[in-house]
């Protein structure tokens, strides 16, 4: 297991009300266990250049967006954006960080990374508990060559508010209209079968530990974790693998210049190679981070980031903003946010 993965799991299980920071210019934060890795890379990076702390909890969408909102962060990760009608009330402002996917992860006996083939419908009717078997014959016709063992099918799920559950089943009720009536969308859903974990960190544990799983989480834990993982069908009729090039064939098929508080969903794109549930992260702050007694070196800190810290993002297998978004973001923070620019 790698040092991120044993950190992401280090702060997964450590309280999500955050201790203050030791000084007054050190940054706190909180939410998406989706951007954990790159957050934490970034926060690395940024002390070692600047001194400056940033700690970060890794306790899931919901809990990062409580956390902004009782104003113990500096800012809030989620990987489903709060809609400009809710920023404007509470005070907010919001903006992408980094792009990824969420991936598809079995362990089954004899089928290897990237061999096993999905469609949105069969994903839907596994969460639902429809298929129950690795041998139903709804598999086996979508995956003609590959051999199947006779056993139950072990579903594995987010037990904690997510975004990364939010952009899994908002992928599903597009994919299946069952899906959407009987569960819906959200950051947290009624799961009609499996066992919950908290965290990506939990979902990729608890899939590398139990035979004939399935859960799902994000990219970079399928590469720090090794885990095994499925294509999936995109809009165009392609069985795609997640990568880079995939989840930014995705980012750039929307218009983001058109998107109020970059309130952007990138799954399901028509683009003919673009990876079917991909998905953003997004930084909450308040417009008035001094008056809510923010720390003003959380937009050193975004600077950073999205600047020279871009290359990081890379190397962890997420997709950095490109160069024309980073301007549009850095023109959103001198007009939404006082000290901002």
């Amino acid at each position: 297991m790698t040092r991120i993965f044993s950190l992401a799991i280090a702060a997964l299980t450590a309280a999500a009300v955050l201790a203050p920071a030791a000084r007054a210019d050190d940054v706190r934060g909180a939410g998406s266990t989706f951007a954990y890795p790159i957050i934490w890379k970034w926060s690395q990076a940024f002390r070692e250049k600047t001194g400056q702390t940033v700690s970060y909890q890794s306790v899931g969408s919901s809990a990062g967006v409580n956390a902004i909102k009782d104003r113990t962060a500096d800012f809030g990760a989620s990987d489903k954006p709060l809609q400009p009608a809710e920023l404007a009330k509470l005070g907010l402002g919001q903006f992408p960080i980094v792009f990824g996917g969420v991936v598809p992860v079995l362990n089954v006996d004899g089928i290897g990374p990237g061999q096993m083939k999905f469609t949105g419908a069969l994903l839907a009717d596994i969460f639902l508990g429809k298929i129950t078997n690795w041998n139903d014959p709804a598999i086996k016709a979508v995956n003609p060559d590959l051999t199947f063992p006779d056993a139950k099918i072990a579903v594995v799920h987010r037990s904690d508010g997510s975004g990364t559950t939010f952009n899994w089943v908002s992928y599903l009720s597009k994919a299946s209209p069952e899906w959407k009536q009987r569960v819906g969308e959200g950051n947290a859903v009624d799961w009609p079968v499996g066992s919950g974990a908290r965290g990506n960190e939990g979902v990729a544990t608890d899939v590398k530990r139990i035979k004939n799983s399935i859960g799902y989480v994000e990219f970079t834990y399928v590469v720090q974790v090794k885990l095994t993982y499925g294509l999936v069908q995109n809009r165009a009729g392609k069985f795609i693998a997640p990568s880079a090039a995939s989840f930014q064939a995705a980012a750039a098929s929307f218009d983001w210049t058109k998107a109020d508080d970059f309130a952007v969903i990138i799954n399901d794109s028509p683009a003919e190679d673009a990876y079917p549930i991909a998905a953003s992260t997004f930084v909450l702050m308040y417009k008035d981070p001094k008056a809510a007694g923010a720390s003003r070196a959380a937009f050193d800190f975004w600077k950073f980031s999205l600047g020279e810290g871009e290359k990081y993002a890379s190397q962890l297998g997420y997709v950095p903003l490109p160069p024309a978004l980073v301007e549009q973001v850095k023109a959103y923070w001198a007009r939404t946010f006082k000290g901002g620019a």
